[in-house]
């Protein structure tokens, strides 16, 4: 099938062969007849199957088909997102699908100047791509109006849920037209997506890639039981001793990655950390140089990490197990993207075990594990702050610069 047969217009069909996509995914030729026919969907569909063209697509051949224009600060269709990064990802890519169409497209999230946006909203927009925060800022101080919006698109739903934005996402609700079609995509479905999906979709098509709360089949798991104090040690091991090129890390705070980024550093691997706590512009310098290579370790939190577009990413690693067992699934789902094969690590605690549980639980399968010689956990260590003394520690850092080094000679000769 091709995206011509669809019934696409020509114009996106170009636009989308030109980005060197010739052959819709499984979520697209699912989804983009049923939006185009008017139907509310509600789609489970992972991070990397496509499902930015799946909603993307059918709605700018949607306002190109009706030939109308925005009025001054209207917006036609909206499309909220959880974060900063998912909400300039999608922009992107609606962007480069739009090309020659005429059609407007404006992004407007926090942590950038709201004068811009307010100017590229003033004349009207055919499409808005916004964090609920932000575009509640617009919407109280009247830089766009909501009231006609045709087509409402919730992307990665779930997430926005466990960010705590269903007061705000109400709130937008309001101010929208009764009249309209909702397109909601998740990852995963616990109760509290459902019970909003029902509340806000009417007759939907149901569209499910795979099923609900599960993880891409290309990604190959595995589950190291370690000694907390060890981690750091183990993960340090790991990347130099298997020449790992390119790894996003997971952490549980803020705190945390910049400190794991620090001691990565010490032990002579590139790294940067993203967070809440730094401003937009250096969370994206530090994602360029991660893409560019310049960094070969990338450390995040679940907040910071949502949206992040990294192609042909192979290593996804937990350095802190999650919180939450569907963070899981949208951690791992950053590799194994478009059919590729990825690896998701996880370093796992005595003291995290239950989160594991909770993660087959989710899953209903049990992860691999495997202890690593000179690694294994030993159950009745008691290290006071989770240290060792120094000397041992500095010996340890040593015989980890060194395969790391070693490796990188090996790496270097072969390019």
């Amino acid at each position: 099938m091709s995206f011509h047969s669809l019934g696409l217009n020509s114009q996106l069909v170009n636009n989308v062969q030109a980005l060197g996509f010739e052959q819709p995914t499984s979520v697209q030729v699912q989804a983009i007849p049923e939006v185009m026919a008017g139907h509310d969907v509600l789609a489970g569909a992972q991070t990397g199957t496509g499902k930015t063209a799946a909603f993307g697509l059918p709605l700018l051949d949607k306002l190109m088909a009706s030939g109308d224009r925005p009025a001054e600060k209207q917006a036609r269709s909206l499309i909220l997102t959880p974060t900063r990064e998912l909400a300039q990802q999608v922009f992107d890519s609606l962007t480069s699908y739009s090309k020659d169409t005429g059609l407007k497209v404006a992004v407007a999230y926090g942590g950038t100047s709201i004068k811009m946006q307010v100017q590229a909203l003033a004349g009207g927009v055919d499409i808005l791509v916004a964090t609920p925060g932000r575009l509640l800022d617009h919407a109280y101080v009247g830089t766009v109006d909501l009231s006609l919006v045709n087509t409402l698109v919730l992307d990665e739903a779930d997430r926005m849920l466990d960010m705590g934005f269903i007061d705000d996402i109400k709130r937008i609700m309001k101010r929208l037209g009764r009249e309209r079609q909702t397109l909601f995509f998740s990852a995963t479905f616990g109760k509290a997506v459902k019970k909003l999906a029902y509340d806000i979709l009417t007759d939907p098509k149901l569209i499910e890639v795979t099923p609900a709360n599960s993880t891409a089949v290309t990604v190959e798991q595995m589950v190291y039981p370690v000694d907390k104090h060890r981690k750091q040690e183990l993960l340090s091991y790991l990347i130099g001793s298997r020449n790992w090129q390119q790894v996003l890390v997971f952490t549980k705070t803020k705190q945390g990655s910049d400190e794991l980024a620090k001691e990565l550093g010490k032990d002579g691997i590139k790294a940067a950390s993203i967070n809440g706590d730094k401003s937009q512009g250096a969370r994206q310098r530090a994602l360029n140089d991660f893409k560019e290579g310049k960094v070969r370790v990338l450390v995040a939190t679940d907040v910071a990490a949502r949206g992040l577009d990294i192609e042909q990413l192979e290593y996804v690693v937990n350095f802190d197990m999650p919180f939450k067992a569907e963070d899981y699934v949208h951690r791992i789902g950053r590799t194994g993207r478009a059919g590729m094969k990825g690896h998701a690590i996880s370093l796992m605690s005595l003291d995290e075990e239950w989160a594991l549980r909770a993660i087959e639980e989710l899953l209903d399968s049990r992860l691999p594990q495997e202890w690593l010689e000179g690694y294994e956990p030993d159950p009745f260590a008691v290290v006071p702050n989770d240290k060792r003394p120094s000397r041992s520690k500095d010996k340890r850092r040593a015989k980890a610069k060194s395969q790391i080094h070693k490796n990188r000679g090996r790496h270097q000769k072969r390019g």
